[in-house]
């Protein structure tokens, strides 16, 4: 074929601009930056997640890289890579096929001074019980936090003057040389103890031994009153640490006040303190409800929390909860174990778990205090409709691309879109394993993929929508859909049981759910008798108070909740129900 010589000459400037373009990443690939796994690393060989980080010495100078990965107005330059069979002795390098974020390719990486640290969140290989056998972070007692896992490898942070992939100067080797050691042990008091067991239906799902942790918090003359039978109330949220809003010592005076940024407010620790210890006299004073108060630990090998629902990718952790733990707990602290004295609240995650137990589990519950839940209508999984929209990244039009937002401040002010929200959690994990969450909701809600992992709601690279797992979520746990679909049956289980709560200006734009879910439940028949209240240019997690600023309604959950328990369990009680010996 003979080519036109003007289009011999187009071809060859079009080839030498992408030479040009190609060369700085083929650098980059040719050169990147090596990391050792050490050659006395008695593990053997690893698989896991590398991540190589660059801190700009100017934003952070002592804060380790590690501590600074985030998607925000702040986000730091990080590149992941996926490492199997890593020999300790040998080193993988870091170069143009890792995935990065917010700078894609480390050719990329603007010229500067850095603090640069490498880190491997470490794999175990789980064989489940229908076969599949995947790799992923297990839970150490860390709530699946990457950065402190115990067992989890990081290099000591060098610094870097980058001069961009063509510089000649050597670049640094990275050692994995240090270890996060475990983390301590829980210590329980005359107030809080802690409940561990082995859950059989997880065991068996998993493959391997699953465990499910609660913190009780005993009320008020428990040991005094060996006859009482007490309600149990579930405070549902991330994985904890201890019992929430917490404190049996008064504030300390010598405590250095720290800032708050996410409620721009100065000395927020000494206000947790002081609102902590405000509870525990509530708690131990004089007419507060007498009842065990319970958060619970059940993670994922994908997230710090399970959702508290059964799961094709998960497994049957609601069950789990409701029918192993939950008893455990009631028998050894003298529960009533009868629905009618069962409670749940929570915000955000906690929000979305405490709705869908008291719906799923509709008998085993007298009332869900939600706030702030994460989507409960998936025509507002935030700002995407995944029944009619096409694409998660972007608002549909012919002629332009406008991004869609993922976080907002309270004047509507965005700092962060979708598509960067979910580059970047690809930059941490592939497979689901970002351990955050635009990947946990898959692993909740998807149906499992044909690499065995959850399979994808939109392609995590362009944003396109997949249909047909969008049905599989719909018909699941979609929990405004499954209202409107299931309310002749549920709706004599729910009435009066449901309350929640939204700031209208909530930062995840979780409010526009609550708004779908009211229209419904407003006009529902038989009627609904919920509350839905919003707060007026309240951020995220606004939980109903409208007495006081977000940052301090929110440590006071269980006063509020507590005495509405109380009184609804006094109003609903069946005939011959113990209402008396707890209420002392």
């Amino acid at each position: 074929m003979c080519i036109p010589q003007p289009l011999r000459l187009l071809a060859v400037a079009l080839l030498g601009a992408t030479l040009l373009t190609a060369s700085p990443r083929l650098a980059a690939a040719a050169t990147g930056f090596e990391v050792q796994l050490p050659a006395g690393f008695r593990d053997g060989p690893q698989d896991g997640r590398l991540l190589l980080i660059f801190a700009p010495i100017d934003q952070a100078p002592t804060q380790e890289p590690r501590f600074l990965v985030n998607w925000d107005g702040d986000a730091i330059p990080f590149f992941g890579l996926d490492v199997e069979g890593w020999r300790p002795g040998s080193s993988r390098k870091v170069d143009a096929d890792a995935f990065g974020f917010p700078v894609r390719f480390l050719a990329d990486l603007p010229v500067g001074d850095y603090r640069v640290q490498a880190f491997l969140n470490r794999y175990e290989t789980f064989h489940l019980g229908d076969g599949r056998v995947l790799k992923l972070p297990p839970d150490k007692g860390d709530g699946q936090q990457w950065r402190e896992k115990p067992g989890n490898l990081y290099s000591l942070p060098v610094t870097l003057r980058w001069r961009g992939p063509l510089d000649a100067s050597p670049l640094p080797k990275l050692v994995l040389s240090e270890v996060m050691p475990p983390l301590p042990q829980f210590q329980e008091t005359p107030w809080v103890k802690y409940v561990r067991i082995r859950s059989e239906r997880l065991s068996k799902f998993w493959g391997r031994d699953m465990y499910l942790g609660a913190f009780v918090t005993l009320p008020q003359g428990f040991n005094d009153h060996p006859d009482a039978r007490y309600p149990l109330v579930i405070n549902h949220g991330h994985f904890p640490s201890g019992p929430s809003s917490w404190r049996e010592t008064p504030p300390d005076p010598d405590l250095k006040p720290d800032y708050s940024k996410r409620f721009k407010l100065p000395g927020y620790n000494r206000i947790q303190q002081q609102l902590e210890w405000e509870f525990f006299q509530a708690w131990t004073g004089k007419g507060f409800p007498r009842v065990l108060l319970v958060e619970i630990q059940h993670p994922t090998p994908f997230y710090d929390d399970s959702y508290g629902v059964n799961s094709a990718n998960n497994g049957p952790y609601g069950d789990a909860i409701q029918y192993e733990l939950i008893p455990e707990i009631e028998k050894r602290f003298r529960g009533i174990g009868q629905g009618w004295a069962r409670f749940v609240f929570g915000g955000s995650t906690g929000g979305w778990i405490a709705m869908a137990v008291q719906m799923f589990y509709p008998d085993d519950y007298n009332g869900a205090w939600i706030a702030c839940p994460d989507p409960i209508d998936f025509r507002h999984y935030m700002t995407v409709n995944i029944y009619e929209d096409k694409n998660a990244y972007y608002m549909p039009n012919r002629f332009k691309r406008t991004p869609r937002p993922a976080h907002r401040n309270w004047l509507g002010h965005i700092d962060t879109t979708i598509e960067e929200n979910n580059l970047w959690e690809y930059a941490l994990g592939t497979k689901g394993r970002s351990g955050d969450q635009w990947d946990v909701w898959e692993s909740v809600y998807s149906p499992v993929g044909a690499d065995g992992y959850p399979r994808r709601i939109w392609d995590r690279l362009t944003g396109e929508i997949d249909p047909v797992t969008a049905a599989y979520w719909r018909d699941n746990y979609d929990l405004g859909h499954i209202l409107r679909r299931d309310w002749a049956t549920l709706g004599p289980k729910l009435r009066g049981k449901l309350r929640l709560y939204v700031g209208d200006m909530d930062n995840y734009y979780l409010n526009n759910a609550v708004y779908a879910v009211e229209e419904f439940l407003r006009s529902a028949e038989p009627a609904a008798e919920a509350v839905i209240d919003y707060g007026d240019r309240d951020e995220h997690c606004w939980n109903g108070d409208h007495t006081r600023a977000n940052a301090y309604s929110r440590l006071r959950y269980p006063q509020m909740v507590l005495p509405w328990a109380a009184e609804r369990m006094l109003l609903t009680a069946p005939k011959g129900a113990d209402t008396r010996s707890w209420r002392y």
